[in-house]
C-alpha cells in the first residue's frame, strides 16, 4: 500500500510497523510495538493521532520524533482554558490595516467624493473592503499555518483537554476535512495534509465527536526494561548498574500515594543530576539530597522521606 497522495508520510520510510520502530529509534524515541503500530496506521490512513496518558510519558515527544523523521516543520498549539479561534487560527493585523488606511487616505477621499449622502458613501467603501481584508493583513496562527504550509507540517495540538469544549468543537472541521474557514476570505484547504498529533493528560473527558476523528493511543508509565532504555538513550554515560538502581527506585515511588508520581522525564533528569554529582550508586543520603529532582510537592517529599531506606532495600534485593 503506497502513501496517500498529498501527505508528508511520503517523506518518511513507513513501509511497515518495523520500519516505524527503526525510524523512531534513530531519532531517539524508544517505542513499543503498540506505539509503532498506531503511528504507522495514523500515517497510512492519514488520521489524526490522539495520545492520552499521564504527564511526562512521552506523548509530546511523539510529535517531535515525527518532525525529525519527516523533516517537515513542527507547528505547536499549546491549549489552555479560554483559548479561542483568534489565538489558534488567525488574527487581522489591525495596526497594519490602519497604516494602509492612513496611506490611502487621499484615495479613500476620492472614492467617496462623488457620493451625495452617508448611505452612498458607505456602499462605495463597502465595494472596496476586500482591499483591507486581504491575505497581506492576515496573521496566521498555528492551525491556519499548518493548513497553508505547502511543504506539509507536523501539527501538535498539545494538552487539548485543557481547552474548553467549545474550542474542541471548533477543531472538528480541521480534523475531519483538513480545512479551516476565514469568513472574510473563504475556506482554506490543505494542499499537503499535516500530520496531526493531539495530546491529553485526561484532565477532562474529550468528546465522542473528536475521538471518532482520531486514532487513539494510550501511553502509560513504561516497564523497567523500557525505562532503562529510555534513560540510556538520553543519558548514555550512565552506568548500567546506576541506571538499574534509579529506575527501580522511581518505580518504587510510583507505588506510593503521591500527588504527582515521578514520570520518565524525572527519571532522565535524575540520571543527569546523579552524573553531575559523580555518583555511581544510590544511598539514602544521596537520594534525600536529590529528592527535589523526583518529587515536586512538599507533601510528597514528606511521604517519600521515611520510606527511602525501605525502597533502597527493595532495589538492592531486586538486583
Amino acid at each position: 500500500m503506497s502513501p496517500m497522495p498529498g501527505t508528508i508520510e511520503q517523506h518518511a520510510d513507513f513501509e511497515s510497523v518495523e520500519s516505524v520502530s527503526a525510524a523512531l529509534d534513530r531519532v531517539g524515541y524508544v517505542s513499543t510495538a503498540e506505539i509503532s503500530t498506531v503511528v504507522f496506521l495514523a500515517a497510512r490512513m492519514n488520521k489524526p493521532l490522539l495520545v492520552e496518558g499521564p504527564a511526562g510519558v512521552g506523548k509530546t515527544a511523539i510529535a517531535a520524533a515525527l518532525n525529525s523523521i519527516c523533516g517537515a516543520p513542527l507547528i505547536r498549539l499549546q491549549c489552555y482554558e479560554g483559548l479561542d479561534e483568534a489565538k489558534a487560527l488567525y488574527e487581522w493585523e489591525y495596526a497594519k490595516q490602519l497604516l494602509y488606511t492612513q496611506m490611502l487616505r487621499e484615495k479613500i477621499g476620492e472614492t467617496i467624493s462623488q457620493t451625495t449622502n452617508l448611505h452612498e458613501a458607505m456602499e462605495s467603501l463597502a465595494d472596496e473592503e476586500a482591499v483591507f481584508f486581504h491575505e497581506r493583513f492576515l496573521l496566521a496562527r498555528p492551525l491556519l499555518a499548518a493548513i497553508r504550509s505547502d511543504v506539509g507540517s507536523v501539527l501538535l495540538i498539545d494538552e487539548v483537554d485543557k481547552s474548553d469544549p467549545e474550542f474542541e468543537a471548533f477543531l472538528l472541521e480541521l480534523l475531519s476535512d483538513f480545512q479551516v474557514t476565514v469568513p472574510e476570505l473563504g475556506t482554506f484547504h490543505a494542499e499537503v495534509r499535516p500530520v496531526v498529533v493531539l495530546t491529553s493528560n485526561r484532565a477532562r473527558e474529550l468528546s465522542e465527536a473528536l475521538k471518532r476523528r482520531c486514532l487513539h493511543l494510550y501511553i502509560d508509565f513504561p516497564d523497567p526494561a523500557r525505562e532503562r532504555r529510555i534513560v540510556a538513550k538520553h543519558i548514555p554515560d550512565v552506568t548500567d548498574e546506576l541506571n538499574r538502581q534509579l529506575v527501580a527506585f522511581v518505580n518504587g515511588l510510583r507505588e506510593l500515594d503521591l500527588r504527582k508520581v515521578p514520570s520518565i522525564s524525572e527519571s532522565v533528569d535524575w540520571a543527569r543530576a546523579l552524573l553531575v554529582l559523580n555518583a555511581d550508586a544510590l544511598d539514602a543520603d544521596l537520594v534525600r539530597d536529590t529528592l527535589g529532582v523526583l518529587v515536586k510537592y512538599q507533601e510528597d517529599a514528606d511521604i517519600v522521606a521515611p520510606r527511602i531506606p525501605e525502597i533502597l532495600r527493595e532495589v538492592a534485593n531486586a538486583g
